[in-house]
C-alpha cells in the first residue's frame, strides 16, 4: 500500500550549501537564502498592510500587526531596558517577526525547513547583536568604562581578579554570542529531527496497518503543534537577550 506522505528535509541539507539558482557564479543562491528573502517580504507585507488603512479600532491585520509591537513593547523593552529603551522598538519588532516566521518555515507543508536550524543564519544574527552590544556599551560608558563593567564584577578577590576578568572577556567576546546563536540553533534542529522520525515511522507504519501507525501520527501531529510553540519561544527567547545586553551595555548598574 503506498500512501502520500510528509517529506521532511534530510539532516544532510542542513549543513550543505548546495544553490539551486545561477549556479556555478559567485552569486549562487540557496534555499536557505531563498527563504530568508521569504521571510524578510512576508514581514514587510505584515506591517505594510497594518500601516495603509490605519484605523482607530484596530481589526485584522491591524490587530495581528499592534498585538505584536504591544508585546515587544510591554514584555521585552519596558521589562529589560526602561522607557529610553524605545528607540529600539523598531529593532525588536522586526527581529521576533523574523525569527519567528524563519522558524515556522519548519512546519509549512512543501518549504519545512527551518532556516535557524542552519548556525550560520543565527550565528550572524548573534554577531550583529554584539556589535550594537559593544557600540552601545562604549556610547553610553566610554571604552574603558564598558570593559571595567562587563569583566570586572564587583567584590572579587583581588587575587582572583586577574583570572576573573580574563574568563568574563572571555565571555564578552565569544561565549555570550556562540550561547545565543547556539540556543536557536540547537532547538531548532532538534525539533526538526524529532517530526522527521515520527513522520518516517508513522508512514513505515501505516505502510504495514493502519492501526499501528496511530501513535506515531498523533504524535506527529502534537509535535507539530509544539513546534508552533517552539517557533514562538524561541524568537521570543532571542529578542529579550538582546534587550538584556543593550540595556546592560546602557545601564551597567543593573
Amino acid at each position: 500500500m503506498s500512501v502520500l506522505a510528509l517529506e521532511f528535509e534530510p539532516v544532510s541539507r542542513l549543513t550543505s550549501w548546495k544553490p539551486i539558482l545561477l549556479k556555478g557564479t559567485p552569486f549562487a543562491i540557496n534555499k536557505v537564502v531563498l527563504l530568508m528573502w521569504l521571510a524578510v517580504i512576508l514581514v514587510f507585507f505584515l506591517f505594510r498592510q497594518a500601516g495603509r488603512r490605519a484605523a482607530l479600532v484596530p481589526a485584522g491585520v491591524q490587530n495581528v500587526a499592534e498585538s505584536i509591537v504591544d508585546f515587544v513593547r510591554e514584555g521585552v523593552i519596558l521589562q529589560t531596558i526602561g522607557p529610553d529603551g524605545m528607540g529600539f522598538l523598531p529593532l525588536l519588532v522586526t527581529m521576533f517577526c523574523f525569527i519567528f516566521v524563519l522558524n515556522v518555515f519548519e512546519i509549512i507543508p512543501v518549504i519545512q525547513m527551518p532556516v535557524t536550524a542552519r548556525m550560520a543564519v543565527p550565528l550572524f544574527m548573534a554577531l550583529m547583536v554584539f556589535v550594537l552590544y559593544w557600540y552601545m556599551g562604549i556610547k553610553s560608558q566610554g571604552l574603558g568604562g564598558f570593559l571595567k563593567a562587563a569583566c570586572i564584577p564587583p567584590g572579587v578577590p583581588k587575587f582572583m581578579l586577574p583570572l576573573i576578568a580574563f574568563l568574563e572577556f572571555l565571555q564578552l567576546i565569544f561565549i555570550r554570542p556562540f550561547s545565543l546563536a547556539v540556543r536557536l540553533f540547537a532547538n531548532l534542529l532538534a525539533g526538526h529531527l524529532l517530526l522527521a522520525t515520527f513522520a518516517v515511522l508513522s508512514t513505515a507504519l501505516f505502510t504495514s496497518t493502519i492501526i499501528g501507525s496511530a501513535v506515531p501520527g498523533a504524535l506527529l501531529v502534537a509535535l507539530t503543534g509544539f513546534e508552533l510553540l517552539v517557533s514562538v519561544l524561541q524568537a521570543f527567547i532571542f529578542t529579550i537577550l538582546t534587550a538584556v545586553y543593550i540595556g546592560g551595555s546602557m545601564h551597567p548598574d543593573h
